[in-house]
Formats: structure tokens, sequence, C-alpha cells
């Protein structure tokens, strides 16, 4: 299935975060583990019920990190899908929860809803038609009818947009879907995390990483073998350089930075979050993976404990 497994940025407060993305936002905290490169920091997910490929969205909390820069070579926008109907009701919310939001415009003949979480990172909620028929993770002030149902999709700021489009075309399974302004809009499935915009800036200024920018978008692979082959053509094809196989518990990946810039990943879809615990109590406990168990004692006197109730 061709399209976005999940999105990793940047943020400050890991107990904000939390606050924001659970009891704002309403989206279920699938894992608690540590980031494997730096482990004396978290490595928090968000996602539906299971937290399946195209619902991920996860962050590096990195308290004393300084605010990212907007612009070229970066994610511009994460985007949730929801009913096309729960647009107002989302308005309401955010307002509610003192959350500023734009003016809902639309994109693509569809209602989108732009805000930022409270490190500046720029989320929007697109209304789509259909989405009603799918699930979605509920809290009692949020009803199922109005939950996010993952992703509907990124926009990239590149500033030339034809390199970064064939990979997504001829590597990922996406196609080009159309135009509306600034944006090129390219797809892949119907289901959660199908789409990718491009919006081409040319001339501007790059941006940074820090506090508030995503780090890098993950792309779906079903297994090993797959991911095999997409490094392949990424190097045949298009000459990019594609890292080691790495491990990540829950999915296994390489990694990439994409013609204009942007990190991106390839993670498989297996072997998913409950490899570690079970589905019910998903997100309660700290995870850590094998090689640092032996750790444990040492890391959770680094990590400040986290409400997730």
């Amino acid at each position: 299935m061709s399209g976005i497994h999940h999105v990793t940025a940047i943020s400050g407060s890991a107990h904000r975060n939390l606050d924001f993305y659970v009891r704002s936002l309403g989206l279920r905290f699938v894992k608690k583990t540590v980031n494997f490169d730096d482990p004396g920091t978290y490595h928090l997910y968000y996602g539906d019920e299971a937290g399946h490929p195209g619902t991920i969205l996860t962050f590096f909390p990195w308290e004393h990190a300084g605010p990212g820069r907007a612009g070229v070579g970066l994610t511009d926008e994460t985007r949730f899908r929801v009913p096309a109907g729960s647009i107002d009701f989302w308005a309401r919310r955010l307002a509610e929860k003192g959350v500023a939001h734009d003016a809902v415009a639309e994109r693509f003949g569809e209602p989108v809803l732009a805000f930022a979480d409270p490190d500046g990172m720029r989320l929007a909620l697109a209304g789509v038609t259909g989405a009603e028929t799918e699930a979605g993770w509920a809290r009692d002030d949020i009803p199922a009818d109005h939950a996010i149902r993952g992703f509907h999709g990124v926009t990239l700021a590149i500033e030339t947009a034809a390199a970064t489009g064939a990979v997504l075309t001829d590597v990922f399974g996406f196609s080009e879907a159309g135009r509306d302004g600034a944006l090129i809009r390219f797809r892949g499935s119907e289901a959660a995390g199908g789409i990718v915009d491009i919006r081409q800036v040319e001339g501007g200024a790059r941006g940074a990483m820090g506090r508030g920018a995503v780090h890098h978008v993950a792309f779906r692979a079903a297994d090993d073998a797959a991911q095999a082959e997409m490094a392949r053509k990424l190097g045949a094809r298009h000459g990019l350089q594609v890292t080691e196989q790495k491990d990540r518990q829950y999915f296994r990946s390489v990694y990439f930075r994409e013609p204009g810039g942007v990190i991106f990943e390839i993670a498989t879809d297996v072997p998913g979050f409950t490899v570690d615990e079970p589905l019910a109590t998903l997100g309660q406990d700290l995870k850590l993976p094998r090689f640092l168990e032996a750790r444990r004692g040492e890391l959770e006197k680094i990590l400040l404990p986290l409400e997730t109730a």
C-alpha cells in the first residue's frame, strides 16, 4: 500500500507534548520508549488504537532544543483526516482549548483547518468525505463521529519539485493527482497517509531543524523485501544513497535525503506496536529494546515520569 508510515518531529517538553496530542487532539498514546540513538531522551508515539501505519506521529522531546525555522527542505505542514462534517466541531474544540487557528480554507475541494502545536509545529485537519466510515480513537470529550482518522498527508517545501516528484512516483507508487495554486498533489492509496503535497518555493530560505520542526517523513514498505527493492531503485535510478537497515523494534528502517533536502525513511509495516505489550495497555509502560534493558534503572532515573492516563 502506497503511503506514509509515520512522521517524526522535534518537541520541547514531553509533558506538554503528551497533553496536547492526547488530551486536545485525542490521539492514542501508543508507545513510550526512548530515542535509540540518544536513550536519555524519550521517543513518544501517538496514533489510532493500534498505531497502524498511516496514523503514527512520533516525537523526540528535547527540552532544551531551540526553535526550528520553517523553510525549504523541510516538511511545511502535517495534516490529519477527519470526517468532512467534523471541521466545525474541531474549530470549536481548538478555541475551547485556547489553540489559535486559521479560518477554514478550501484545498483541492476539501475544507482545511490549520493551526500549530505548542512548539510551533504546523498542523491541519482536512475534512474528508467518506472518513466517517473509518474507525477513530475516541475520548469521552471527542465522540467517535468526530475523532481523527490518521494522517491526511504532509506538505513539503521544495525548491524544485520535479526530482522529489520522481521519487514519490517511481519508488513509492504515488501519482500526480492535481494542482491547487502553489501546491502539487501526489496521491498513493486512498487510506490514511496517502497524500504528499509539494509547495514549490524557488529561491526560498532554507529551513532549520529545531523545536516544532518535522525531522523526517517515513513511507510504508510491506516487509524487508519491499524495502530493499525501494532502496535499490533509489540508488540505481535516482543516484541516492540509502543507509543500512536499522531495527527500530516496531518496524525496520532505512533513511535517505530526497533531492529537495527532506529526510525520508522507508519503514516496514511489520512487526507493529503489539510486539512488546498487548493492545489494551499500549503506551502505559516504558518499553526498551533488548540492547538497552541493562540500563533500565539508569534511564528511569533520567527520564521524568509521564502521566499517561
